[in-house]
Order: structure tokens, then C-alpha cells, then sequence
């Protein structure tokens, strides 16, 4: 089973949470012992740009307008 999840601060620790629907499948209980791996891969430039890639349905000029409206 592989999870994706972010980091979380909890006092001076890192926390991971697990979500119920990972936790009723693997029924996972309090106090049970489990086994993480970790593998902490960062996307490449170009990976992560290309995961925008046609979900941006306005374009740089468009977006930038906008923000310029704020300034004013």
C-alpha cells in the first residue's frame, strides 16, 4: 500500500496523518505497530511545471492582470 502525505508540526515533532479510508483498509488500530518508509523525492523543475499543464485555463498575461487590480 503506498501513501502520499504531508508533513505535519506537532510540538517540537513532525506528525504524519494517516486518513480513515487508509486506516479501515490496513484497519489500522491506536497503539498498533506499523512500519513506514520513507522516500523523500522531490519533482524536477520541469515535472512539477508540467503537472500545471492544462489545468491553467487563463493565460500568464490574463493572470497577472489581475493581480495588478489588487495593487491599485
Amino acid at each position: 500500500m503506498e501513501l502520499r502525505t504531508r508533513t505535519r508540526r506537532w510540538g517540537n515533532s513532525i506528525a504524519i496523518i494517516l486518513p480513515k479510508v487508509i486506516v479501515d483498509e490496513a484497519e489500522i488500530k491506536e497503539n498498533d505497530e506499523v512500519t513506514i518508509n520513507i522516500d523523500k523525492s522531490r519533482p524536477k523543475a520541469g515535472e512539477f511545471f508540467g503537472r500545471l499543464k492544462g489545468k491553467i485555463k487563463r493565460s500568464t498575461q490574463e493572470i497577472k492582470d489581475e493581480m495588478r487590480k489588487g495593487w491599485h
